[in-house]
């Protein structure tokens, strides 16, 4: 049944009705608005809630108000929605990797821990990310052939792995990682598996230190790009090509007439913002082509043609394209090497083209367990369907946040907390102040956030209960005083 609010029902002199038999809503004499916006079944609820109160009303001899007479509703409905999952806390992830041939444990950070092992990317997926995906590659291998990498990459890389493959990636994006010792009793692992289960005042991530990288030696990382790991892809591509006994990498005059791709999560630490997505799928494919095939320009006259009908515009900028769209703006790029030959390597965010093709109101719907998302996408639509959205009026809730604290700020901590404590329903987060004590080595911050979800039924009470675990946190985590 859904939950409707009315806070002024008036009519059109600007009365309230003062009796029973006064309801101001009855069946046939719906407000315009509320007959196009409400569901039939919505209709039908209201319908049976009138006709009960008519019938009841009582006998009291005396002539009542008119029934027909309408009352204005426009912007009277707060709210509506009819069912939702519940949300589930945040618990420690704990991984076992194989990275450059020695086994890895460590946790994944509690905030990320709802985005690991989805399996939208698999061969049976009907995943809308899925479905871009193979909406890029089937008009792609109308120019190339294109071999997708099957096997598993690791999440986890090293330093000298990302400083090989991509050097001029943000450092500051970066989720730092504390591996557990090779000894299952390790501190860190036991730590972690005495933290397990207490629900999320009692758990808070071993994984995200802050790093120098030139001044470590064994540096680790969730992976912010596949690029570091293309070399690895190329090599499996080619292995698999050969135990199948087919033709691998297409050469024309000794250069590679085709492309190798790779896909998966990405993770980048960034603050919550409306656009600011701390995983993604990322497609990644590269090749060395013929400078005389023009790849570049091919390349930008494809994915111009696909995706200019989504909003999609190419950028050019010194080290190749951009592409970008509004509001959420850098969604891939072309990255090219002009030698004798093109190295062309392009990079696209999934989550966000799917928003874009598939018009989500949110990124967040993405990672939706309510099943009335994925029945929308059994049969396979093709991109450019929108998106029907069960959440129809999600209120946004707004509270400021104001604390001391006496140690040096760690800003991203405090967003990774924001994520863990609100199950991922705070949409942004602003600083609107701060203040340092003159005399006392203490500063003061004031943090606006906005509660907003698309994906659950979220109320003003359970957005206070979020915001009161988020000082809790606050309090043990960070070690500040709330104001």
């Amino acid at each position: 049944m859904g939950r409707f609010t009315f806070p002024s029902v008036t009519d059109k002199a600007g009365r309230r009705p003062t009796s029973r038999g006064e309801s101001g809503i009855t069946a046939g004499r719906w407000s315009p608005w509320l007959q196009k916006h409400a569901s039939s079944s919505v209709m039908s609820a209201l319908s049976k809630v009138t006709n009960t109160r008519s019938t009841n009303a009582p006998d009291t001899g005396k002539t009542q108000r008119s029934q027909d007479k309408g009352f204005h509703l426009e912007n009277a409905m707060l709210h509506v929605f009819t069912r939702s999952v519940p949300y589930s806390c945040p618990q420690v992830f704990k991984m076992e990797e194989f990275v450059e041939g020695e086994k890895i444990q460590y946790n994944i950070p509690s905030e990320l821990s709802d985005y690991i092992s989805r399996g939208f990317l698999t061969s049976d997926s009907v995943h809308p990310v899925k479905l871009v995906q193979d909406f890029l590659l089937e008009r792609l291998q109308e120019k190339w052939s294109v071999s997708m990498m099957t096997e598993t990459l690791p999440l986890l890389i090293t330093a000298k792995q990302l400083h090989l493959g991509c050097p001029d990636i943000d450092h500051t994006l970066f989720y730092w990682i504390h591996t557990c010792q090779k000894e299952l009793d390790c501190e860190a692992c036991t730590s972690a598996r005495e933290s397990e289960g207490k629900g999320v005042d009692g758990i808070r991530s071993l994984c995200s230190p802050d790093v120098d990288l030139e001044g470590e030696t064994a540096v680790y990382m969730l992976r912010p790009s596949l690029r570091p790991l293309m070399e690895v892809a190329k090599t499996s591509v080619e292995t698999e090509m050969e135990k199948k006994d087919l033709k691998g990498i297409h050469l024309d005059h000794g250069v590679a007439s085709s492309l190798v791709g790779v896909s998966g999560l990405v993770f980048q630490n960034v603050p919550v913002k409306h656009w600011a997505l701390p995983v993604f799928h990322e497609l990644l494919f590269t090749g060395v082509l013929h400078k005389k095939y023009e790849p570049v320009k091919v390349l930008e006259q494809t994915l111009g043609t696909l995706l200019a009908p989504y909003g999609v515009s190419l950028v050019t900028k010194q080290e190749g394209l951009h592409l970008v769209a509004q509001p959420m703006g850098l969604i891939g790029k072309v990255l090219t090497n002009n030698t004798s030959d093109v190295s062309v390597t392009v990079s696209l965010n999934l989550d966000l083209l799917a928003v874009l093709m598939f018009s989500f109101p949110d990124w967040r719907l993405l990672w939706s367990h309510d099943p009335r998302f994925s029945q929308q996408f059994a049969i396979r639509p093709t991109p450019g369907t929108p998106f029907a959205t069960y959440s129809l009026y999600p209120e946004i809730f707004s509270f400021d946040i104001s604390f001391w604290t006496e140690m040096a700020w760690e800003e991203k901590k405090f967003h990774g907390l924001v994520r863990e404590a609100s199950c991922g329903t705070v949409e942004h987060v602003k600083l609107i102040d701060q203040f340092s004590h003159p005399d006392l080595s203490q500063t003061s911050y004031c943090y606006r956030l906005v509660y907003h979800s698309h994906t659950h039924a979220l109320s003003h009470t359970q957005a206070i209960q979020f915001h009161k675990r988020l000082e809790s946190l606050l309090s043990s985590c960070l070690e500040v005083t709330i104001r």
